[in-house]
């Protein structure tokens, strides 16, 4: 008798975590098809003040569309263009959009909500 077939459980389960994703990153229900590309993941990087010209920052608070179409491009990686945004899936846009909010509170005020909740 081989001892090799009776060392390991036979119902054993093999759990696989999901690869975590980088920071500020958000995983597209919807992947953003372009020519022979496809997007599944978006990386953001925090705006500086000069990629908010043109922008009112209420209305990117607000994750005003037209706002939203502008800065992106901007900020994420890889770079999406307008057209990408236009076409991104509506609870995609949201999730994108809400992580990009993220980078207007202040860690203080981030660390203070936590505490809070």
């Amino acid at each position: 008798m081989d001892t090799k077939d009776t060392d390991k459980p036979q119902n054993e389960v093999t759990i696989v975590e999901p690869k975590a994703l980088p920071p500020h990153s958000v995983m597209l229900d919807e992947p953003i098809k372009r020519g022979d590309q496809i997007i599944n993941t978006i990386t953001l990087r925090k705006p500086k003040s000069g990629e908010l010209r043109g922008l009112s920052l209420q209305e990117v608070l607000q994750l005003d569309y037209n706002s939203l179409q502008k800065l992106l491009p901007r900020i994420s990686t890889p770079t999406l263009t307008e057209q990408d945004v236009a076409n991104m899936d509506t609870a995609d846009l949201t999730a994108v959009g809400t992580e990009l909010v993220g980078f207007f509170v202040q860690k203080q005020r981030k660390e203070e909500a936590y505490l809070q909740a």
